[in-house]
């Protein structure tokens, strides 16, 4: 088997062809130029993006070999650092940003490169919290690794989209089988009909993928890690910056919204829909199954700012800095 050596050296300097090919090269040419970005960041996103249903599987819990590595990685969290000081723990650095589903159509409309960084006030975590969309218009479908780890998954599998360079090329790459690319229109015919299924959409961003915004998932709550994980008290997901108001006038009791919430916010109390606020993420999902229109979205400055590219571009080329722009790292 060739193998295949990298100019930057490191501990990625020799791999099989197959594991370092030229998408993977570029992954690694652009990380070594991405600040505050280690080599172990780097040896986690190659691990992340060459074995991610092994990855994920055992995050979840649902991999045979979680009931030795989880316990494994648990003991060296006490003797790292991680979450203590400098560097954050998992929380801080996987996370989902909710879509309701305008906000998603747009992200993967871009047409421009675009670069917006230190998006605190709309992904509230200490690291990878940026957006830097170069060649926006390579998409990827993959199946999703959290649904391809339970043995009855929902369906289709291939709904996460990777979005953007060196990600896409990357994940294709070694996901040949698994994974597909789609154009633009392919992928917001993606996030439609997941959407109609009642799955939330989530961007998702990690400080392994470069710190940066990367794919967008179509999540269902019985399948997602990151859902699971929020249920379970680690806060892997941050609002869309909306939350659903009710019409208690135009509420007809029917208790569709109930059924759909993915998050269990919505609930029928004396034949009306009541929502919990200080649960309820935002996502549009009620909304869209309200027959009467009783539902809507209304903003909530005290959840944070939407994720609306158009709007965080337009606000940087106010600022005097332009967010699309040909020098993307």
């Amino acid at each position: 088997m060739a193998l295949i050596p990298c100019r930057e050296g490191g501990p990625l300097r020799h791999m099989p062809t197959r594991w370092f090919g030229p998408a993977t090269r570029t992954f690694v040419h652009v990380a070594r130029r991405t600040d505050d970005y280690s080599w172990a960041d780097l040896v986690h996103g190659y691990v992340y993006a060459r074995w991610p249903y092994l990855y994920i599987g055992i995050g979840t819990g649902e991999h045979p070999a979680s009931r030795w590595v989880r316990p494994l990685l648990g003991r060296l969290g006490r003797l790292l650092p991680f979450g203590r000081g400098g560097r954050p723990g998992m929380a801080d650095t996987y996370h989902g940003k909710v879509l309701p589903l305008e906000a998603a159509r747009k992200l993967v409309a871009v047409q421009e490169e675009v670069r917006l960084t230190d998006l605190e006030p709309v992904i509230p975590y200490q690291r990878a919290r940026d957006i830097i969309l170069r060649n926006p218009d390579h998409i990827v479908a993959l199946e999703c690794p959290c649904r391809a780890s339970r043995q009855n998954p929902c369906l289709p599998l291939d709904v996460c989209l990777i979005v953007g360079e060196p990600f896409a090329g990357l994940v294709h790459e070694h996901h040949p089988r698994r994974s597909r690319r789609v154009s633009r229109a392919e992928a917001e015919a993606i996030l439609e009909a997941e959407h109609a299924r009642g799955h939330v959409q989530h961007a998702f961003f990690k400080d392994a993928m470069l710190g940066r915004f990367y794919a967008i998932c179509n999540c269902c709550s019985c399948c997602c890690g990151a859902m699971q994980a929020m249920r379970s008290g680690t806060p892997m997901l941050a609002s869309s910056g909306y939350v659903c108001v009710v019409d208690e006038r135009a509420c007809a009791g029917c208790g569709d919204c109930e059924a759909a919430c993915p998050f269990g916010t919505v609930r029928l109390e004396d034949g009306c829909a009541m929502v919990d606020r200080a649960t309820c993420m935002g996502c549009g999902v009620c909304v869209s199954m309200c027959e009467t229109g009783a539902l809507g979205l209304t903003l909530a400055p005290d959840r944070g700012t939407p994720l609306d590219i158009c709007q965080l571009i337009a606000d940087s080329a106010a600022a005097g800095a332009p967010a699309s722009t040909g020098a993307t790292r």
